[in-house]
């Protein structure tokens, strides 16, 4: 257990100094008992033998007291508390031709859009956002903002384009962070205050490996959240021809596993719901070391009863 005030701890040296007083006490009055030769005066000054409750009523007192010294140095621990600050969001979302299969009703991208607005409004007023697109090229869509209206506009604008750059994608998610926090927050161990969520439905088909992308996530501290949107049923229109377009696992998967993140598959706009719900949840708390003092002021409370009860009990002389 650690401790915000640990020098207060020397304190508790003052209940053996007290338990060696009470000894000599008790030592001191069985000796000087046997120089009475008054027989009555000895039962009054040295009872035949020292109560078993006045053993128990001292010791419950010097308990409560070292739990008292224990609380007054401020116990700590480990507890899950909301961020409220210094945390940016990566939105990074698909935005190939095959997002257009209506496999997740009424579509693909229609259905990332909205759940992606409603993330937004979960998300605390301090969080920074920051929207990237890719197909063939990612782009930078918004920056880190506050900005919800901005950033929900930009998402209900979004066009769908060929080929799907889903590397390029994160290493530009990965831009953005390092332009949010700074060069120097960005460290090879520990997690970073940010998180890329990314969102497609297909296999990378153009530019650099979403493998290599994912190491450099996780050397930079920042976990890839990544939701595989759609079914094996998928089909898109081109060019009127029919055009299967089977939701790729694997690869987001294997994004995930390799950054420090985890993976969702979303079959529908309620299973995208809870995939950012999960995501939210895992953004929004982290564990902190805080004062517990508080969790144990209870125990406390009832050693002081128990004690308080000994002294009244023995002093009552109860049989």
């Amino acid at each position: 257990m650690s401790f915000l005030e640990p020098q207060r701890l020397w304190l508790l040296l003052v209940v053996p100094a007290l338990v060696l007083l009470y000894v000599a006490l008790q030592y001191r009055k069985s000796h000087y008992a046997v120089r009475f030769t008054n027989m009555a005066l000895l039962d009054t000054v040295a009872p035949r033998r020292v109560n078993w409750r006045q053993h128990v009523a001292v010791a419950l007192a010097l308990l409560t007291l070292g739990f008292a010294i224990v609380l007054f140095a401020r116990p700590t621990d480990i507890v899950e508390v909301p961020r409220r600050t210094g945390v940016t969001v990566v939105l990074t979302m698909d935005v190939s031709l095959s997002m257009d299969s209506a496999d997740v009703p009424p579509n693909r991208i229609t259905a990332a859009k909205e759940t992606a607005k409603e993330f937004l409004t979960e998300l605390p007023p301090a969080f920074k956002v920051s929207l990237v697109t890719f197909a063939r090229y990612a782009e930078v869509v918004v920056p880190p903002t506050v900005d919800r209206a901005q950033v929900t506009r930009a998402i209900d604008d979004l066009q769908l384009a060929e080929y799907t750059a889903t590397g390029e994608g994160i290493y530009s998610a990965l831009d953005v962070v390092k332009q949010s926090l700074g060069t120097a927050a960005v460290a090879p161990t520990g997690k970073l205050p940010a998180m890329i969520v990314l969102i497609s439905d297909g296999a990378r088909t153009v530019g650099r490996s979403q493998v290599s992308a994912a190491h450099a996530a996780k050397e930079q501290g920042v976990p890839i959240y990544t939701v595989a949107l759609g079914t094996e049923a998928g089909t898109i229109t081109n060019q009127g021809e029919t055009v299967a377009v089977p939701v790729e696992i694997g690869q987001l998967q294997e994004i995930a596993d390799i950054s420090g993140g985890k993976a969702y598959i979303a079959q529908s706009p309620d299973d995208l719901l809870n995939a950012y719900e999960d995501v939210d949840g895992r953004l929004i708390y982290s564990k902190e070391r805080q004062d517990a003092t508080s969790q144990y002021m209870g125990y406390l409370v009832v050693l002081s009863l128990l004690s308080t009860a000994a002294g009244l009990f023995v002093a009552s002389r109860w049989p």
